[in-house]
């Protein structure tokens, strides 16, 4: 059994891999999944060139079986779990009347139904950890966009809004047994995933992905104690756009 263990989703690159990172060098074993087997196996590999002790586990997170799947080979793997970062996402922009109702089932799937999935499979292995030190730790990625809904990032926003009243909901259940939640709601972070939007704003504008990654770390630190709800990252000046 692992000393401590987090498993990360959405981990081959951008907010994920920072994450990863960010926990490996603080000394825990880790979980690392993506959809891309190819992509993960390089992400991994690049962690583990950096001497950090990584298990790679393609998982589509939309299919609760391999969501299942994931969080059991992360236990047979480990033997615990005291971080969950719920990082696995999508955002799929256009206007609601011109919305696809595949494009609208895949965020919800993907954003809010397997944030909900993973944190419900997990919830025994964070008791323990729990138990044993007063403190196990959930991050769940939302959005400044679900905080504030924004158009043409109606369903994203939508699903966003949700991972931060699911991360609330969790608190006020799991308090008790010494396992925190906290819903991370960044504006545009320099990620593939703001590719779209690099010609309005450059990325060197965008907020990093090692700043969230800090975020981490922050609350790593905090006592049981100390609850941090949310954080909200948002780049100078503007509070109410990505």
């Amino acid at each position: 059994m692992a000393e401590r263990a987090a498993l990360v989703t959405g981990g081959s690159s951008g907010i994920g891999l920072a994450i990863a990172r960010a926990l490996g060098q603080e000394g825990y074993s880790l979980t690392v999944s993506a959809r891309r087997p190819e992509k993960l196996e390089a992400a991994v590999k690049e962690l583990r060139d950096e001497g950090l002790e990584v298990e790679a586990v393609p998982a589509n997170m939309a299919k609760e079986e391999e969501v299942a799947a994931l969080v059991a080979r992360h236990r047979d793997r480990w033997g615990r779990m005291d971080v969950l970062i719920n990082n696995a996402g999508v955002g799929i922009g256009g206007e609601i009347a011109e919305h696809e109702t595949k494009k609208l089932d895949m965020q919800l799937n993907v954003n809010l139904r397997a944030v909900y999935l993973t944190l419900r499979e997990s919830i025994p292995m964070l008791k323990e950890a729990g138990a044993e030190h007063g403190k196990a730790l959930v991050v769940n990625t939302a959005s400044i966009a679900g905080k504030h809904g924004q158009g043409w990032l109606a369903a994203y926003s939508a699903t966003k809004a949700g991972v931060v009243g699911l991360s609330q909901a969790a608190h006020g259940e799991l308090g008790k047994d010494g396992i925190q939640v906290t819903a991370f709601c960044p504006a545009f972070v320099a990620t593939p995933m703001t590719d779209w939007v690099e010609d309005q704003v450059p990325k060197e504008d965008m907020i990093q992905p090692d700043d969230i990654a800090e975020g981490v770390r922050f609350l790593l630190r905090t006592s049981p104690a100390c609850i941090v709800p949310e954080i909200q990252f948002v780049r100078p000046g503007d509070l109410m756009r990505a």
